[in-house]
């Protein structure tokens, strides 16, 4: 009792201590939350190695226990795994939460607030179909779990929502650099996926947070190049055209392969079965699948390796890619937790390496660069999927540490990428989705010109006409400015009612004919057809009345009729919508200023 007295009191006093999250805090968090990245992922490297254990008596790379079992384990254990990971999955959507599930979604659109109680469930079940051979990454659950301990401290500490954001987002770079030994692409993961953001101020303690989980991995002697490579050759202009085509290959295949995983995830539920159902028959397909190859078991790494270092023929390779491609398929189509970036990037490099098997026939040289086409195929492929190029450039770099591979590398994922962005289709990642619907809705903001919503207007007058008739026309519309036009309606300017109403008690001649006095151009702004909305929002920030006239663009400008500041409104609002259903509930401030100029 004293304890939880005195805890209560501690995280009270937290909450009122503002420095604690204030930026130089942050910096520090930053670093603390590497070291539990780095230490989650070593936690569930050890316990992917204890259920290998448990189930054989040995551990080692996914591929090489498969091979050890016997052809009723490698159909029991698959298929076993599915199961335990399917209860697990079903009991945690059983839980009443009040938090995000997903850590993307808490820190691109959420509070930072991850479920514990669902986390751990949801990393038990990734666990479970990974150690027992799932065609599925590692890194998803590391991230999450690297994640998971981020906002568990933060709410601890009683964290705001937008520096527990970033603290969330700091274990996850944390995750991606202790999972691939790649720090930089780490930061650049969460950066350019999840934040969407580049800027120094989330960056700084991202790269912080990503260097402190490498740093740590290394003293606790778990770091190693990922990719150890031969020695490339270095590349020719010609190579680079090959490069090319290679990152306009992978950009049209990448949405392909996406939508395959969306079409098996589509079938497996029209089966009707319940998840723990779906995931132990996901398993036992895959688990028949390696009784013909032990080799699509797992994530795919130790095969990328083999790419890299020894000879295979064209139809080894399709056979190889087409089996993993349909593993990983009934895998994440059964409903499995887990990454596929590294089965991403197998796609990519057996990709790579069918090509120089092409590529070849027109070059000589290129069977020299097979490494170097293997490497490029993961890269660009990974960037086309991603729709991150520049994570896919730095994380390739990473793990080779050959800078040889950089110059094609930037020209095949740049070309991927924009291909890919061309094809309209399934994503990797819903925030990017998200993020990229609140993009094209802005600029369809900017775009939207002024001419679709002018409005006829009534209260215009002739040059020629009288003072009394414009004085009839504020007495039956009751307006403040009434509009001057000659015959060929060309606008003059506008009359203002306190200008009629001192023409009135001067005693002049109201049946005189209007006079340049008494019409003004410097009174109201005028608008063009031409002008997007974007445009429009800022003279009406300033302007306290309703409407604007809208002009021509003739070099003698015609009156076209007025827009309406709650024309304008709402379409803000009918915008606004669409974001709300983008997921990105983001209003501009001007339209919000615009709504409390309305009501005033």
């Amino acid at each position: 009792m004293i304890f939880s007295n005195g805890l209560d009191m501690f995280r009270e006093q937290c909450k009122q201590t503002r420095w604690l999250s204030g930026q130089p805090a942050l910096l520090v968090w930053a670093l603390l939350m590497g070291v539990v990245g780095a230490l989650a992922t070593i936690v569930f490297y050890w316990g992917i190695h204890q259920v290998q254990l448990l189930l054989s008596g040995q551990s080692g790379s996914i591929v090489s226990v498969t091979r050890s079992w016997s052809a009723p384990e490698r159909i029991l254990y698959p298929a076993l795994g599915g199961l335990v990971a399917g209860l697990l999955l079903w009991w945690a959507s059983k839980l009443k939460i009040d938090s995000n599930a997903d850590y993307m979604e808490a820190v691109a659109i959420g509070d930072g607030r991850l479920s514990l109680r669902q986390g751990v469930l949801r990393v038990l079940s990734s666990l479970s179909v990974i150690a027992t051979g799932g065609s599925v990454g590692r890194e998803g659950a590391m991230i999450h779990l690297a994640a998971m301990g981020a906002s568990a401290a933060g709410r601890f500490f009683c964290f705001e929502a937008i520096p527990l954001r970033l603290l969330v987002a700091c274990g996850a770079a944390a995750g991606v650099s202790a999972a691939y030994n790649a720090p930089i692409a780490g930061a650049l993961f969460v950066a350019e996926i999840v934040l969407g953001s580049m800027s120094m101020q989330i960056l700084g303690p991202l790269l912080l947070s990503a260097a402190t989980a490498n740093i740590t991995m290394r003293l606790l002697g778990y770091y190693h190049v990922m990719y150890d490579l031969p020695e490339l050759v270095p590349v020719s202009p010609h190579f680079l055209v090959f490069a090319i085509l290679l990152g306009l290959l992978s950009g049209l295949l990448a949405p392909q392969f996406l939508r395959f995983l969306d079409l098996a995830k589509r079938l497996f539920k029209k089966t009707g079965l319940g998840l723990p159902l779906r995931l132990t028959l996901g398993g036992l397909v895959l688990g028949l699948l390696t009784l013909i190859e032990p080799r699509v078991a797992g994530n795919g790494y130790s095969i990328l390796n083999s790419f890299l270092h020894e000879p295979w023929a064209w139809t080894a390779v399709t056979l190889i890619l087409l089996s993993k491609v349909l593993s990983t398929g009934i895998t994440v189509g059964s409903g499995a937790v887990g990454g596929v970036i590294t089965p991403v990037m197998f796609v990519g490099g057996a990709l790579g390496l069918l090509c120089v098997q092409v590529f070849s026939l027109l070059l000589p040289v290129v069977p020299a660069n097979t490494a170097m086409f293997v490497l490029l195929g993961m890269g660009s492929f990974l960037a086309a999927a991603t729709s991150a190029p520049l994570m896919a450039i730095l994380m390739i770099f990473e793990m080779t540490h050959s800078y040889t591979i950089i110059l094609p590398l930037m020209l095949a994922c740049v070309f991927s990428y924009f291909t890919s962005r061309s094809i309209a289709g399934a994503v990797m990642y819903a925030v990017t989705e998200s993020r990229d619907k609140d993009l094209q809705l802005r600029h369809g903001l900017r775009r939207l010109k002024l001419a679709s919503l002018v409005s006829p207007v009534s209260t215009v007058i002739k040059h020629n006409q009288t003072v009394q008739d414009a004085l009839n026309m504020f007495i039956e519309y009751g307006v403040r400015f009434i509009y001057v036009v000659n015959e060929m309606n060309e606008y003059q300017g506008v009359i203002a009612h306190k200008d009629i109403s001192s023409f009135l008690l001067s005693g002049n001649d109201m049946q005189a004919p209007l006079s340049g006095e008494l019409i003004n151009r410097s009174y109201l702004t005028t608008l063009k057809p031409d002008m997007t909305l974007d445009e429009v929002q800022d003279y009406f920030e300033t302007f306290s009345g309703e409407r604007l006239p809208v002009l021509s663009l003739d070099e003698r400008p015609v009156l076209l009729g007025v827009v309406y500041k709650s024309d304008v409104l709402k379409k803000l609002n009918e915008l606004k919508k669409l974001l709300d259903a983008s997921s990105e509930a983001i209003l501009d401030v001007r339209a919000r200023k615009l709504y409390d100029d309305r009501r005033k």
